[in-house]
């Protein structure tokens, strides 16, 4: 039978799975995402945090963090959510992807829990956010889907403060759990890694539609302000042609307002062998997502300032301008409206 709905405390059922009939005895299916693991008793998922425990899916991971830090918002990165503020970051450990090229790996690919020293709940993460007067919480490092019962609890708690919720994530989600777990949130960085499935397939074990219906989901049927992270990989993802498709669908799907952060790639985890990524090719695909309409479009790892400003497109004018994660000039009020002819930028300012 389904598992029982309500608040999941630590030690207890994960949310999101079922019983299956006729299969070995004590044998779940995962519900959360679209690998539909099932484990037998002792067994664990792809993502490794979710174990079957006596025939019940359990989420090991629920009070237990990676590590805790207080960072830009711009660091997420999200431009055009509160400039300036900050947001109090938190993970845990294990993925529910196998980016070949992952930054985090040594997060993401942990398989020894132990690691996980921090235990926190959530009105204890709500209450370190407020106190270090950050504007928010963001679920980050790891992918918050493989930990949804605890990023969505601690979301709970954060709201209850006027905290802001923030998700971080590669979108491989899909049934309730993507529904509750962006019904918490205000607004996610969603990693768009490719447009291509075999790279999908190849490089993140993972497929490439999957992550497209998500980002039509959230941006589309939800209030969750969306950008969109691709990191640039030489060689590649990072044609003309495929950058050309790739911003094509955000412009034509998803709309043109919506924010796209090129991302240079440095070499980690199993792709030590490929270079980093070289301005001058983020610098293309900028031009290129311009050339298609998309009117926020930023870099990412690299010092431009020029790519990393905000720009009103009515007018021109430098709205918001940043050096790295530094935001260094503010012209934009909270009311979102470019101060030199009143256009509408969309966002979270306040």
């Amino acid at each position: 039978m389904d598992a029982p709905a309500g608040r999941t405390q630590p030690g207890t059922r994960a949310r999101y799975w079922h019983a299956l009939e006729g299969g070995d005895i004590g044998q779940v299916q995962c519900d959360l995402c679209p690998r539909h693991c099932r484990p037998r008793p002792g067994q664990r998922g792809f993502c490794f945090v979710r174990q079957n425990v006596g025939g019940a899916l359990e989420l090991t991971t629920y009070g237990r963090s990676s590590g805790f830090a207080v960072d830009p918002m711009e660091k997420k990165p999200l431009y055009h959510v509160t400039p300036g503020a900050t947001v109090f970051s938190f993970g845990t450990a294990g993925c529910n992807l196998a980016c070949r090229f992952c930054q985090n790996w040594d997060i993401s690919a942990a398989r020894e829990m132990d690691r996980l020293m921090a235990f926190a709940g959530p009105a204890e993460i709500a209450a370190a956010a407020a106190g270090a007067g950050c504007r928010g919480v963001a679920y980050t490092y790891n992918d918050p889907v493989i930990f949804a019962e605890y990023a969505i609890d601690t979301a709970e708690a954060c709201r209850a403060l006027g905290l802001l919720n923030v998700a971080v994530t590669a979108g491989y989600v899909d049934g309730a759990g993507r529904e509750d777990l962006f019904g918490a949130m205000d607004a996610a960085n969603i990693d768009l890694k490719s447009f291509d499935p075999g790279f999908y397939r190849r490089l993140t074990g993972a497929r490439l539609e999957v992550v497209l219906d998500t980002l039509r989901y959230v941006v589309l049927e939800t209030p969750v302000w969306v950008e969109i992270t691709t990191l640039l990989i030489p060689g590649l993802n990072d044609s003309d042609a495929e950058l050309d498709a790739l911003t094509g669908w955000v412009a034509g799907e998803l709309g043109v307002a919506v924010p796209l952060h090129f991302t240079a790639f440095h070499p980690a985890h199993r792709l030590r062998d490929v270079p980093r990524t070289p301005l001058a090719t983020l610098l293309r695909a900028r031009r290129i997502a311009i050339g298609n309409g998309l009117r926020y479009v930023y870099t990412g790892n690299v010092a431009d300032a020029s790519s990393a400003t905000t720009y009103c497109p009515g007018c021109g004018l430098g709205l918001v301008e940043r050096d790295w994660f530094q935001v260094t000039r503010l012209a934009l009020g909270t009311d979102g409206l470019c101060p030199g002819c009143g256009e509408a930028i969309p966002g979270l300012w306040a």
